[in-house]
């Protein structure tokens, strides 16, 4: 009776290659879609990672422009579009004088830095040979070749971050757009969701922005720090103590200060030239120079980044290495550069995901206790 019936609702759909009747086969079919489905989601995600990432970068900095315009409101009582001009006009007007003071002072400290790097190598090289330690000359030259050829992968990169003008461009732009009226881009993310999760999308959005904006803000303090220590302790404590003045002292103190916005990684190569520059000046120097890093270093550790993580995400340093690695090989600068707070946000949304699951046991277990 169940094989008349089948037969009869086929006769009256009629036949077709795209029908299945075999609800076994039906079910793999189904399988097979939701895996092509994931497979297409994947593919499509990393074929559009990098204009995804030009979009956080521009969060990003949305979120620097949004914490000083709320800084600024403490003060001023004035319109937000008005508190945004202010902040953007001092920024440009910090780079503006950074590039001038960059141009005219420093310049020529830049162009002698990859040469008394590779001085100092070579002397390196010599100091271990006079230890006893034989090493090949041909395997120096080739040393000192691949050395060369960082010091121009690095060169090439440099040029490849100032060509990517247009995506400066656009993070630069979105983030203005995005920080004049950033509720405006919330309920246009909230208006595709389904309506009873757009207050949680709105608590979770808030904690995110939240986070972003302090961590943001101890980044720049904590950049300015180190920065501003490293100049007084190259520049102006060097020579009071009898050991003078470190040379290039302002370019290390802006590199270690720009470098500082890459925790870990950014440390390390900072570290390494101001040592390597310490040490053309001689030993005692290069001593002293061991010495301003380690305490830079460590007063940003123990002093600024605990008082920077009491009001933002608490990140493992070595999730932190690790993801840095992995964004920086998969994206290069921009990945590194945008790791640590991607890695945040990602740890703010996991624990709002942590808490919305409690709470819904928890409304659960009243339901079923009442």
């Amino acid at each position: 009776m169940a094989e008349e019936t089948q037969e009869l609702q086929d006769r009256d759909l009629g036949t077709s290659p795209s029908r299945i009747n075999d609800p076994r086969i039906r079910l793999e079919v189904s399988r097979a879609m939701v895996w092509v489905a994931v497979v297409g989601t994947v593919a499509l995600a990393v074929w559009i990672a990098r204009p995804l990432l030009v979009i956080f970068g521009a969060m990003v900095f949305a979120s620097m422009i949004d914490g000083g315009a709320r800084l600024l409101g403490r003060i001023l009582h004035i319109g937000r579009s008005w508190r945004v001009a202010i902040v953007l006009v001092g920024t440009v007007g910090f780079l503006l004088w950074l590039g001038y003071f960059a141009g005219a002072t420093i310049s020529q400290e830049a162009a002698q830095l990859p040469a008394i790097i590779e001085r100092q190598l070579e002397e390196l090289f010599a100091w271990v040979s006079s230890q006893g330690i034989q090493i090949n000359q041909d395997y120096l030259q080739n040393y000192l070749g691949s050395i060369g050829s960082g010091i121009s992968t690095v060169t090439r990169a440099l040029g490849g971050i100032l060509g990517g003008v247009a995506t400066i461009v656009l993070i630069l732009v979105i983030g203005v757009y995005v920080a004049i009226d950033p509720q405006l881009y919330e309920r246009g993310v909230a208006w595709m969701l389904p309506r009873q999760q757009r207050g949680r999308f709105y608590k979770t959005a808030e904690r995110m922005g939240q986070t972003m904006r302090r961590l943001m803000a101890g980044r720049l303090l904590g950049m300015v720090v180190e920065a501003v220590f490293t100049y007084i302790m190259l520049a102006v404590v060097a020579p009071l103590i009898g050991i003078g003045a470190v040379p290039m002292a302002a370019l290390l103190a802006i590199l270690t200060g720009l470098l500082a916005f890459v925790p870990n990684l950014g440390a390390i190569v900072s570290g390494v030239l101001m040592v390597l520059v310490g040490f053309s000046g001689g030993v005692e120097m290069g001593v002293y120079t061991i010495v301003v890093y380690l305490f830079v270093q460590n007063f940003d550790g123990y002093v600024v980044i605990p008082m920077i993580a009491k009001k933002t995400v608490d990140l493992a340093p070595a999730l932190v290495l690790a993801f840095q690695l992995i964004m920086g090989i998969l994206f290069g600068i921009l990945g590194l550069f945008l790791a640590d707070p991607l890695l945040a946000m990602l740890k703010v949304a996991l624990e709002r995901r942590a808490e919305q699951a409690s709470e819904e046991q928890l409304r659960e277990g009243a339901e079923n206790g009442a």
